[in-house]
């Protein structure tokens, strides 16, 4: 539904239009997305057109070709278990090499040299029980932090 809104100091708001432009003109530090699968390489599948559906992959392709940086929201499975890190994607692909950063239902993993590297994990889980649901092999550089996850209110 709609709701009214109050905007404090500084904020704006513009033609969505221009809001691509300053995509397309490399003027985006980040990007966060959602997705269905994402490769060890840093590459991102994050379309489908469904059953029926007209092949439109909106303005995703616009956001990881223009953003200085792209990170990744999601689940880390699919409903029915299957992972989303992957080794390759299977899917049509969004982007090539554009993720830097997955921030997953279970874990905080960073792409590098085509690698997950993990970061933060939920301290309930072993390292191998998020291996066991994780589709590439799971890299350490350090420490492991724990991943805290976020309270609602």
């Amino acid at each position: 539904g709609k709701k009214a809104i109050t905007l404090k100091p500084g904020a704006s708001f513009f033609h969505h239009a221009d809001s691509f432009a300053m995509v397309r003109g490399g003027h985006l530090d980040l990007a966060v997305l959602g997705a269905y699968q994402v490769a060890q390489n840093g590459d991102l599948a994050n379309w489908s057109t469904g059953k029926g559906g007209v092949p439109a992959v909106g303005g995703a392709m616009d956001l990881v070709h223009g953003a200085r940086q792209v990170a990744v929201v999601t689940d880390h499975t699919t409903r029915d278990g299957k992972p989303k890190l992957l080794e390759h994607c299977t899917m049509p692909l969004t982007g090539v090499g554009c993720v830097t950063r997955v921030y997953s239902s279970l874990a905080v993993v960073d792409i590098s040299d085509g690698h997950f590297i993990l970061r933060e994990k939920l301290p309930q889980l072993s390292f191998d029980d998020l291996q066991a649901v994780t589709g590439a092999r799971l890299h350490v550089d350090g420490g492991i932090g724990d991943l805290t996850p976020p309270v609602m209110a």
